[in-house]
């Protein structure tokens, strides 16, 4: 792929506009239709467009990810929610209290109009409860997405950030459950679980000051028979339940990476007939999400029914020792019930805390999981001092480079090698000796060990990675094309470009032809990956993404490995064109591709080996005159000092 300056291209087309964009005739909205089109587009949601939003390299929140410091901008929202609690909470409430009164003031008091005074009450209370309970599910619903809005942008943000070894040492899969069940965890978590634990646990608060005002000494035996035991119980939930959802978090991981890599290889799962054994390893990677599960299950099996019994044996016990007091004349009939409905009403948030308490520690294993991912460190980090790298003439310079994957490793020993401006300058050597690695550190997809690599004589550590990126281009060996039209596959670098520049980018690889005979011309969707076009087309369209970007310096890692020789000839003459005043790093298998460079270098064990024109190292005789040999043996072509015009 190529990189330009700007954002990338958008996928999808404007209200009213996609017929044009896709080259079909638009006659425009019917007049019957237009108001309801208008009250549509008012109900659409403001998203901030591409040049609002803010990205940087270096400017980001490396603070450990934790739910207090998350929910802290949002914290006056939060206080609206809890008003809202508050009022639902006592309203709930309000019911045990009217009751006692209309037992002891009305029924027993025989007051007609108390009854009718508490039952009027009640039906207000419940009214009220109603009102503030739909009102605080809206408005925590609306809290928690803008809450999980500003989460996914986060974490894909910073996913944007990350260096390219990141995702070469994680699977797919695994990353996809952060933005997924992770991310649902969350939305449990923000959306019910949270307010839902404030509010039982502002209804125990509430319950027991009640009961302590109604009678000191039941209320003391109630706590004494029921706390300890539901302390000691929720202790033990609490470390068993987060040992065990961490593990559920890993394996749920583990599952989707074995999906999506299953996915993007079933051509050669179908082709090698691996159907069998992929499901059996599947079933073995689903088995132990599966045994991961039921230890979480095995967990709350224990914790809630456990709680429950207690609550039990408490009411149990608080009708023995009531009813003694209510038979000694020490309490009013009355007061015991209006008691016994407040256990009630202590003991069922007390349960149903028991469920919100495993959705959140389900939300905590997933705060886990998200803080180990959003703590990561990009491997190629932009320095704080960066400069803005200025218009580059195009002159590299490995000083005596050293790299290696593993530092004890090392795939490039003490490089020293100068390109000049403008020059193309080729790579050869056998499959693993660096070739590509070099490629990789001019671009900054690395660092070095030791050493350094100029651009102009900047050290690329110094300059910021936009700055750079802006004026190299890359096409790599296995072109990676995105769901969305041929026009966006190539402005993908320069989404401004013009319908005329683009026509000009594909008639200098030689794929005019190819839009001709599509139905939809650059229009023309192209699926996901580029599956619906061959190897060479995919490849073509990424020499004409590159094309497009204009970069100072040009990196083309094998990109006509791909390409039929009819393929490979069209666009040798675009390569000229594109070269012409740029400096490019070419790295080449076919010979015939190296030839045509100003000079090439053979690496062989991670060292410049030899160096020269095509005529100087064929007339030294050495590894490149023994590789020529071979090819020109196998073409058919008859080695000779002058092919590098060829």
């Amino acid at each position: 792929m190529a990189w330009g300056g700007g954002a990338g291209p958008s996928f999808g087309g404007g209200f009213g506009g996609g017929g044009a964009a896709s080259g079909l005739p638009f006659a425009g909205i019917p007049p019957e239709l237009q108001s309801r089109v208008d009250g549509l587009l008012e109900q659409e949601p403001e998203h901030p467009a591409a040049g609002h939003v803010e990205f940087s390299h270096v400017g980001f929140d490396r603070r450990p990810f934790t739910l207090r410091r998350f929910l802290r901008p949002h914290r006056l929202a939060l206080v609206g929610a809890l008003g809202l609690v508050v009022v639902e909470t006592v309203a709930m409430q309000a019911g045990p209290l009217l009751t006692q009164i209309g037992i002891d003031r009305g029924i027993r008091g025989g007051s007609r109009t108390t009854l009718v005074v508490v039952a009027g009450l009640y039906l207000l209370a419940v009214v009220v409860n109603a009102m503030a309970s739909a009102a605080r599910i809206a408005w925590t619903g609306r809290v928690g997405e803008s809450l999980l809005f500003d989460l996914r942008i986060r974490i894909f943000s910073h996913l944007q950030r990350l260096s390219v070894s990141f995702f070469t040492e994680e699977k797919a899969g695994r990353l996809m459950t952060r933005m997924t069940s992770d991310l649902d965890s969350l939305t449990a978590l923000f959306q019910d679980g949270l307010v839902q634990m404030v509010v039982q646990g502002l209804t125990v608060v509430v319950v027991t000051g009640v009961l302590f005002s109604m009678d000191v000494e039941l209320a003391a035996v109630t706590l004494l028979v029921v706390v300890p035991g539901m302390v000691a119980l929720t202790w033990w939930f609490r470390g068993a339940s987060l040992r065990s959802y961490g593990v559920v978090r890993d394996r749920i991981a583990d599952v989707l990476a074995h999906l999506a890599e299953n996915l993007s290889g079933i051509r050669i799962v179908t082709a090698h007939n691996r159907q069998r054994h992929n499901i059996v390893e599947h079933r073995n990677v689903a088995g132990d999400y599966r045994a991961a599960n039921d230890e979480t299950a095995r967990v709350g099996a224990i914790y809630g029914p456990s709680v429950e019994a207690i609550g039990i044996a408490g009411q149990a016990f608080i009708l023995l020792v009531g009813g003694r007091m209510v038979l000694r004349d020490d309490l009013q009939i009355g007061e015991l019930a209006a008691f016994v409905l407040y256990l009630t009403a202590f003991f069922a948030p007390i349960q149903q805390m028991v469920q919100l308490y495993d959705t959140y520690q389900k939300g905590q294993a997933s705060v886990a999981k998200l803080r180990d991912l959003l703590g990561t460190e990009p491997s190629v980090p932009e320095s704080p001092d960066a400069i803005e790298l200025p218009p580059v003439r195009g002159e590299i310079r490995f000083d005596h480079v050293t790299f290696g994957y593993d530092p004890a490793r090392p795939v490039l020993a003490d490089v020293d090698l100068t390109i000049g401006a403008g020059e193309t300058f080729a790579l050869v050597g056998a499959t693993g000796a660096g070739k590509s690695t070099m490629a990789k550190l001019v671009t900054r997809f690395h660092d070095p060990l030791e050493g350094r690599v100029l651009l102009d004589g900047h050290d690329l550590r110094d300059v910021t990675l936009t700055s750079l990126r802006r004026q190299l281009g890359v096409v790599p060996q296995e072109a990676f094309l995105f769901g969305g039209s041929m026009r966006d596959n190539i402005a993908f670098a320069r989404p401004d470009a013009t319908e005329d520049e683009v026509l000009e980018a594909c008639r200098a690889v030689g794929i005019d032809d190819l839009v001709e005979r599509l139905p939809a011309g650059i229009d023309t969707a192209v699926h996901e990956r580029g599956v619906a076009l061959s190897s060479g087309e995919r490849q073509l369209l990424a020499l004409a993404r590159a094309f497009l970007a204009r970069p100072r310096v040009l990196v083309l890692d094998e990109a006509t490995s791909n390409l039929d020789l009819r393929s490979e000839a069209k666009i040798e003459h675009a390569l000229d064109v594109l070269l012409e005043g740029r400096t490019a790093i070419v790295i080449a298998h076919r010979l015939a591709t190296a030839m045509r460079a100003d000079r090439i270098g053979v690496v062989d064990d991670g060292r410049i080996v030899e160096l020269g024109s095509h005529d100087e190292l064929v007339a030294l005789g050495g590894r490149y005159a023994a590789m020529h040999a071979t090819w020109a043996s196998h073409t058919g072509s008859a080695p000779a000092l002058d092919s590098g015009t060829a």
